[in-house]
């Protein structure tokens, strides 16, 4: 497969240089150094961490005395993650669904009352939304976000005069804090699998394939710094074979993401397997054969056969425990997702939780409770810290979920990555053998001491520069929103 794009930078060893095209070093280098810094999967310690002008890591190298000129970083160093699925305006319906007024409440009857929410907010209104939402992402480790994007047109279903309107919404939030910003635009087609048209409240989703794709294009060639695109599938009950077999077509071999939710709720596996004879992941492995570029989101309810077939293909899973938890998705086989090799990556999906401490915390505890045993994730002989090997899966898995490269504290990878506070909860006289343990199982409130993206600092102490106007703009939005409803 050819790459859409050229690589983010050379995957070098520990301590390589990278050069330029021509062969010549990389010049306006910015150097950082850490006493400490999680470098190859464990801490190292006086690590010297330089920056080159292309916001990528260029040289890494540990066992450096202080250099002159380098910014000494006051506390142990670690990379960020990605959010690999995010729907931003569902920010905007956080902690107003937990309540119960019938004898039954689930998935279905919330996703009715969100769209209600989707019908109302302007790209004006989603921007202050996002600008918010991705502040709250940049507190919470996150410096990355995929925005799986179905949230296209007017409020009446007609398309705006850019047709793009609510994606540049979303674009100009995420440039405004300085995060990085995957867009998802989502082929939502049908409204079941038995069901050809959409609901007159789905009407602001309305895509096709080309959509989708011109979309995706029109994204990646704006040129803005830290914003790429891929593309997404709603699910298999909103995009139909053709539809999938379409956009496939139109992707070819082009190397970028393709996301899709799947197998989340019971009720979608059974309409499935009476749509198609199939279980969701089931058939898309045999009939679609989804490869590496490919992502499933949720992924909750699973066969040990599907997972062998998924962890064939090279697709990876996006896990979202605090979305699942709160929606009563059902728990995840994560030993049998680990056990078999593929690749994982977390997204804070509708937004209940920001933090991916929390989710991390949230993954290990529901598998305890449904599976009555202690430190699930962890892996007896090679990574015995539950923390360290949930969290090592996560960053493996984040790079691909965003199109990009490499993720991490390696060479080639951007320049992305927190400070933590050595006095803050949870990590106040914890050694260094236990400090992510003690970071996922023993932490609360802020345990960030700054936040770097591409090498610029974005976060000092918690606070961003532009926080008190994304507040005010967001309470605002708010009102407008929420102003005489019953919700």
């Amino acid at each position: 497969m050819s790459p859409a794009r050229p690589p983010e930078g050379a995957q070098l060893p520990l301590g390589g240089t990278a050069s330029s095209a021509k062969g010549a070093p990389v010049s306006n280098v910015k150097s950082f150094w850490a006493s400490e810094a999680w470098v190859d999967g464990r801490w190292q310690r006086e690590v010297l961490l330089e920056v080159g002008s292309n916001g990528h890591w260029q040289r890494i190298t540990a066992g450096v005395p202080v250099p002159a000129g380098a910014e000494q970083l006051e506390g142990p160093v670690m990379p960020s993650l990605v959010d690999a699925h995010s729907h931003a305006f569902q920010r905007a319906f956080a902690g107003l669904a937990e309540r119960r007024d019938s004898e039954s409440d689930d998935f279905w009857s919330w996703r009715d009352r969100m769209y209600g929410v989707a019908l109302r907010i302007t790209p004006e209104q989603l921007q202050a939304i996002a600008s918010q939402l991705y502040l709250e992402l940049l507190r919470g480790g996150y410096t990355q976000v995929c925005e799986f994007h179905y949230l296209q047109h007017r409020e009446d279903g007609s398309a705006y005069g850019d047709e793009l309107a609510m994606s540049w919404a979303l674009a100009d939030a995420a440039q405004a804090v300085g995060i990085g910003l995957t867009m998802l635009p989502v082929l939502y087609a049908h409204a079941g699998f038995q069901q050809p048209q959409l609901r007159p409240d789905q009407r602001r989703f309305a895509t096709d394939a080309d959509w989708v794709w011109h979309a995706s294009r029109r994204i990646n060639a704006a040129g803005r710094p830290l914003l790429n695109a891929g593309v997404a599938l709603h699910s298999l009950r909103a995009a139909h074979a053709d539809d999938i077999r379409r956009l496939q077509a139109l992707v070819g071999d082009a190397e970028l993401p393709i996301h899709i939710h799947i197998s989340e709720q019971q009720q979608e596996v059974r309409d499935c397997l009476a749509a198609t004879g199939q279980r969701p992941m089931q058939w898309l492995a045999n009939e679609i054969r989804p490869d590496a570029r490919w992502q499933l989101v949720h992924a909750t309810h699973s066969t040990p056969d599907e997972i062998a077939q998924i962890a064939a293909s090279g697709a990876g899973v996006v896990i979202c425990p605090s979305t699942e938890g709160n929606l009563g998705d059902g728990l995840c086989d994560l030993p049998g997702w680990l056990a078999a090799g593929v690749p994982l990556s977390l997204g804070s999906d509708s937004h209940v939780g920001r933090d991916w401490v929390e989710e991390l915390r949230w993954l290990e505890y529901g598998q305890r409770l449904g599976l009555q045993r202690r430190n699930v994730a962890a892996a007896p002989g090679s990574r015995p810290s539950t923390g360290e090997r949930l969290f090592e899966a996560m960053r493996a898995g984040s790079a691909a979920p965003a199109g990009l490269a490499s993720w991490g504290l390696q060479l080639g990878a951007r320049a992305d990555f927190l400070v933590l506070e050595r006095g803050a909860s949870g990590l106040l006289g914890v050694p260094a053998a236990a400090r992510l343990d003690g970071l996922v199982f023993g932490s609360q409130g802020q345990v960030l001491r700054q936040v770097f993206v591409a090498g610029q600092c974005r976060l000092q102490q918690g606070q961003h520069e532009a926080a008190p106007q994304i507040g005010e703009g967001f309470e605002s939005v708010m009102g407008s929103l929420w102003s005489g409803t019953d919700d």
